[in-house]
């Protein structure tokens, strides 16, 4: 069996609580305990957000994996992905990109179809994101036969409302992404498109679908419906060269969903939509497809893990291609550090003699010093029994050698009694009147602070909310425009269902001005 997962990982930097039991700050065993909770062969993750600069080696290199990155190339901490492979699972080849631009001829997929309705400067920001990531693999079936297999690992682009460019990008996204696929298709390879798409497809993919105006006008949704066979694996339904997984396996599981938001809370009552899929082209999803399933009960990002089953065995190759991390300069050992010309490699045979020498010298001379100390200390046979060490008990009885007190020894007198107890009675005095000014000074702060409790008042106690007659919270509008900063107040509880009563209610209040 060959076990694929796919996973919107939300920042491979940060530790990953809620994926295992005791939480960790070593983000390289973060990840090394990620991949063995999810244990699959192949680990394709997106928006990484690392960039080559700052990728370490042990987070790039974990036991018993070969890994794959590909990186944002024009923003620092945005987009990225990465594929993880079982040793058992090593691909034939790998590559960085949709277009081909970013190859190197060395263990690339090829195939890469007709692009001409492309120019080469379109290409190259499509591929400038790190979005895509491609690894071939060999597969041999129940039957003995072996075939070719490519996984495409994505992170399609999110189309801002606000921003008409950005669905631009992303049908363009699309439209390459499609031509890379068909022409794999056609080259012979089976081909699984995994990852972030960034679209829900159906209505019963996303829980307020209804509320959506022009659900089914989205140009995403309308891409997919021209990628996908929309009725299952049925062989009468063939629309599209590919198949959604989930869908074919549970046609009419309503609240499958793979993304929620974390501002609202919108997991805990499940109010989210299915943005990431495993796609697999129609022949290989009747063959081989064992199962298809969400793992929405692992935590640690706004996404959850998406996999499926096939029912193969993985061929490994004998060695990675070139585009594992293992081969980068700075972790293959070849790169130059400056440690290596802040070290002496090699010591000159004089200096280390007079180094020697130098040892010895030092050596002697230490031993000298601690003779001539033990030969000024004096001994206790010398120094007579009077300075030889007590012991405790000889503090606590009477000693001869204390003197006895002299019968002609003089009392003081009554008049010098007197004045000492005159004195004792003046400090007692000042004692009491200082205790009595601290007081007096508890007592005015107390007085000076219950004045101006009373003059500012305080923060105003929360509002209640409208549907639960519960505290709300208060948040500020980020959004451009002439309310930027305001604050103002919601319903406290987590975003739902409309028609489910324990979620969040309309409830709004602006806060007044401080």
């Amino acid at each position: 069996m060959l076990r694929v997962v796919s996973w919107n990982i939300n920042g491979i930097r940060r530790p990953l609580q809620g994926v295992y039991e005791e939480p960790s700050n070593c983000t390289a065993m973060a990840v090394g305990r990620v991949l063995d909770k999810l244990d699959a062969d192949i680990v394709c993750l997106q928006e990484t957000k690392v960039t080559r600069d700052v990728l370490t080696e042990p987070l790039a290199i974990i036991e018993g994996y070969n890994s794959y990155f590909s990186f944002s190339r024009n923003r620092s901490g945005y987009s990225g992905v990465a594929t993880f492979c079982k040793d058992n699972a090593t691909p034939v080849a790998a590559e960085e990109g949709l277009s081909g631009l970013l190859a190197t001829q060395n263990g690339d997929v090829g195939c890469y179809g007709n692009m001409d309705e492309f120019t080469q400067e379109e290409l190259r920001t499509l591929d400038s994101e790190g979005r895509a990531l491609l690894t071939q693999h060999k597969i041999r079936t129940w039957e003995g036969k072996e075939k070719t297999l490519t996984l495409i690992n994505v992170y399609c682009p999110h189309a801002d409302p606000g921003k008409p460019e950005r669905l631009a990008f992303k049908m363009r996204f699309y439209r390459l992404l499609q031509i890379r696929a068909e022409a794999l298709l056609a080259a012979g390879s089976h081909v699984i498109i995994l990852g972030d798409l960034n679209t829900a497809h159906r209505p019963i993919d996303h829980w307020d679908a209804v509320n959506l105006e022009c659900f089914e006008e989205d140009p995403g949704r309308k891409w997919m419906d021209g990628l996908l066979s929309n009725l299952g694996c049925q062989a009468e339904s063939h629309v599209g060269p590919f198949i959604d997984s989930f869908r074919c396996f549970q046609p009419k599981q309503e609240g499958a969903f793979t993304c929620w938001s974390v501002v609202t809370g919108a997991r805990h009552l499940n109010y989210g939509s299915r943005l990431d899929y495993v796609l697999g082209d129609r022949t290989l999803v009747i063959d081989t497809f064992q199962a298809s399933f969400l793992l929405p009960e692992v935590m640690g990002s706004d996404h959850c893990p998406v996999g499926a089953v096939l029912s193969v065995s993985s061929v490994p190759a004998k060695q990675c291609p070139a585009l594992c991390t293992r081969f980068l300069p700075e972790f293959a050992g070849t790169q130059l550090k400056i440690l290596r010309f802040l070290v002496r490699l090699k010591q000159d045979s004089v200096f280390r003699q007079s180094a020697l020498q130098l040892s010895n010298q030092t050596q002697v001379q230490m031993r000298q010093n601690k003779a001539c100390v033990r030969s000024t200390r004096p001994r206790p046979s010398q120094a007579g029994s009077s300075r030889g060490q007590k012991n405790l008990t000889s503090y606590f009885r009477p000693s001869s050698s204390h003197p006895q007190a002299s019968p002609d020894l003089e009392l003081p007198s009554l008049g010098t009694l007197l004045t000492t107890k005159t004195q004792e009675g003046e400090v007692m005095a000042k004692v009491a009147e200082e205790q009595a000014k601290a007081s007096e000074a508890k007592d005015d702060k107390e007085v000076r602070t219950s004045f101006w409790k009373s003059v500012l008042g305080g923060p105003l106690p929360m509002p209640l909310c409208g549907g639960h007659r519960e505290p709300c919270v208060m948040r500020t509008v980020k959004k451009p425009g002439p309310n930027l900063g305001r604050h103002f107040y919601m319903c406290a509880r987590p975003r739902g269902p409309p028609t489910d009563p324990s979620s969040r209610c309309n409830f709004f209040l602006w806060s007044r001005p401080s």
